[in-house]
């Protein structure tokens, strides 16, 4: 009499206990992730987003027509500058994009981290 008694509770319990598995596991094992040494984790985006994304703003600043408000240039620039340094931190290259003032030093500046970037690997045009 217990057998089928013990056969209908496995029956009526075991998909509710998979089920309650299947949900926690991902849980466990993102805290078992967490707690193991020695995992380095990137401090920004992945490099080949960074050099996409790089390439993708260059294209837009060097392809504004004549008449584009400068207000959206100087923008794009600075969203520029942002993304070289970004690069420049991951890659290692130092720069002075930020203690420059716009202008023509900036422009050289901006070339050499170019430049620098190229030559760590990163392809920026």
């Amino acid at each position: 009499m217990t057998g089928p008694l013990v056969l209908f509770a496995v029956v009526c319990l075991a998909p509710s206990a998979l089920f309650w598995c299947a949900l926690r596991v991902p849980a466990l094992y993102r805290w078992a992730a967490r707690r193991r040494p020695g995992r380095a984790v990137p401090a920004g985006p992945p490099i080949e987003q960074l050099s996409a994304d790089l390439r993708r703003v260059r294209r837009q600043l060097s392809g504004y027509p004549p008449g584009t408000p400068a207000a959206r240039r100087y923008g794009t620039r600075q969203a520029y500058d942002e993304l070289l340094a970004t690069a420049c931190r991951e890659v290692g290259v130092d720069h002075q994009l930020a203690a420059l003032p716009e202008g023509i030093n900036r422009d050289l500046e901006r070339l050499r981290v170019e430049d620098s970037l190229r030559q760590h690997g990163l392809v920026v045009s």
